[in-house]
């Protein structure tokens, strides 16, 4: 089977874990590296050898479950970090540079020539191995292009597979992401580009997508957008956007991102917001009396996609901005039919109870309503 144009490249257990605070358990990990596995993730960063005995123990613990995706490592481009790697036993490793002037000057006190080498002896000691390598370029996204173009041709004269894009401080729009990767692409075609975008504007996603549209063929992302400061592109929020606004399939399975998106706030102390775009408890809730009218007459109304396509269910919640159709519709997914005539004063009842407790009402509170109106419950 060919490889769908797009390679997801999970760092949950990297770059996610780096998320102040969040530590994953070597359980904890075997288990979210077979979710993703499990829905057809192509690509897994799997942690950073260099961090010592655990995390190589973990990172063969993962090695020896023998999944299909492919794990990979994140390394300073340095020779005994790529040597940890080879002993964890994974095939493929990241080997990252600072790639701006702004980091060379100021956190590795290099200059680009320094830079260069450095590239060259780690590349070389990779391929030598016979690693699958990903050149990292940490801070790309403020690296003078020229200087990247260099960078990206030694990748390729050396056998580099291909080059990691990133907007490590998040501070990129997606025009500019489109612009740079359009072309670094088109400056040396040969090497394969892959975007790594963080979220300090709200922009990682929209970011990542961009990258994409302008040729880079891999992504990173990270569940629930887990990462560094304000986190990585969200897996769910990617893979959707692509499918529903770009048209473009990943080949991943959808139907169990709310199942892992749960699995990894729990684990990662980072609870879920309900209005968490794709995922959230209350994505698809609809209260609004026009929106929850034209929902029940046809989903499509109000929804870009059908909920159980990410494992959540449809709600019509009953609240201050609810009308008859939504409270009809609510009381029947009770078990309770009621007419438009019947619905009007319940409605006055609801929406004056949900103001004043400032929020919507529940499955009991809705029947106290209906038992205090002239009739008895009528089942459906």
């Amino acid at each position: 089977m060919n490889e769908p144009a797009i390679i997801i490249d999970d760092t949950t257990l990297r770059d996610g874990e780096q998320t102040a605070g969040v530590v994953f358990s070597k359980r904890e990990k075997i288990t979210i590296a077979r979710m993703l596995d499990s829905i057809g993730v192509q690509e897994i960063e799997c942690g950073i050898p260099a961090m010592g005995d655990e995390e190589q123990a973990g990172i063969k613990a993962l090695v020896d479950l023998g999944l299909t995706a492919r794990l990979i490592t994140w390394n300073r481009a340095l020779v005994p970090e790529i040597r940890a790697s080879i002993a964890c036993g994974v095939q493929a490793v990241d080997i990252s540079l600072s790639v701006s002037d702004q980091m060379m000057a100021h956190k590795l006190r290099k200059d680009r020539a320094a830079v260069k080498e450095q590239l060259k002896v780690a590349l070389g000691f990779a391929k030598q191995h016979d690693l699958y390598v990903s050149v990292g370029g940490e801070d790309a996204s403020r690296a003078d292009l020229d200087f990247l173009v260099e960078l990206m041709e030694i990748t390729r004269a050396m056998g580099g597979d291909r080059f990691r894009f990133c907007d490590t401080l998040g501070i990129m729009d997606p025009f500019g992401i489109y612009e740079k990767v359009s072309f670094l692409r088109k400056a040396v075609p040969e090497v394969a580009i892959e975007v790594h975008t963080h979220n300090d504007l709200g922009m990682a996603t929209a970011n990542a997508i961009a990258g994409i549209r302008a040729g880079a063929r891999f992504v990173n992302t990270t569940i629930n957008g887990l990462g560094e400061r304000a986190g990585n592109a969200a897996l769910e929020e990617v893979v959707m956007g692509l499918k529903h606004a770009c048209g473009i399939e990943t080949g991943i399975d959808t139907h169990r991102f709310r199942e892992m998106s749960l699995f990894v706030a729990k684990a990662s102390h980072r609870p879920l917001p309900v209005s968490k775009p794709v995922v959230g408890e209350r994505v698809f809730a609809h209260e609004s009396g026009l929106h929850a009218d034209g929902v029940i007459k046809d989903p499509h109304n109000y929804e870009g996609f059908d909920p159980a396509e990410v494992g959540l269910v449809r709600s019509i919640v009953v609240g201050k901005h609810s009308g008859t159709s939504g409270l009809i519709e609510r009381y029947r997914s009770m078990g309770i039919t009621i007419d438009r005539i019947q619905a009007e004063p319940m409605l006055e009842r609801a929406r004056a109870m949900a103001s004043k407790r400032k929020r919507d009402l529940s499955n009991c509170e809705l029947m106290g309503i209906y038992l205090g109106g002239d009739t008895l419950p009528k089942a459906a």
